[in-house]
């Protein structure tokens, strides 16, 4: 079975919309795109050299049109990327001219694929994807680069279904600029209790 990772470049009120430049998810009058540019540092580079390392992806279809126009011709900076399996979950695309594309249609689908053999499902971006699979139960893993910044409006990593449940904290590391970089593992059912019983 795989595990399906979440990777996401968020603010310290979840924003995780356009990390990367201006012109990358202007959507719904985003203005701060390129948000985590003066945050880069050696520290930060060396985990996202791990953070990167080669496997399948799992992205929405508003990333993958994103991503399509960019990565083909920019796989220096991220070795691997073409050769890797996209898998997209969409209901308006059907093919791509990128190569190792497979388009999904629904939470079957990535549950199919989730059970199969094979490589980790990576997600970068996606926020609707990250809600629908965290409404599903389907989140094994979460690498969250928590900037400390704050944003206000734009995308959000968190909506209001998803299911509760916990994680646990397996490595972490906080950046020279303030970037905490966070992976939480899945770590079972909610537990409550009253607090100093």
């Amino acid at each position: 079975m795989r595990k399906i990772i979440v990777l996401s470049f968020i603010t310290l009120d979840g924003v995780m919309q356009a990390p990367g430049g201006p012109e990358e998810d202007p959507s719904n009058g985003f203005q701060y795109g390129g948000w985590t540019s003066s945050y880069n540092d050696e520290v930060s580079a060396k985990i996202m050299e791990k953070q990167i390392k080669p496997a399948d992806l799992l992205l929405g279809r508003k990333t993958f049109d994103i991503w399509e126009s960019y990565w083909p011709s920019h796989a220096e900076l991220w070795p691997g990327v073409n050769e890797v399996t996209k898998y997209v979950l969409s209901n308006t695309r059907k093919k791509s001219d990128w190569q190792n594309c497979i388009f999904l249609n629904s939470v079957e689908d990535i549950k199919k694929i989730k059970s199969s053999d094979g490589a980790d499902l990576k997600i970068w971006g996606s926020s609707e994807l990250v809600h629908l699979l965290l409404e599903h139960d389907l989140v094994d893993e979460m690498w969250l680069n928590i900037h400390p910044i704050l944003l206000g409006k734009g995308k959000k990593l968190f909506d209001n279904n998803a299911i509760p449940s916990a994680f646990t904290l397996a490595e972490s590391t906080a950046t020279p600029s303030g970037v905490i970089m966070a992976n939480y593992k899945r770590a079972g059912e909610v537990k409550t209790g009253t607090v100093g019983a």
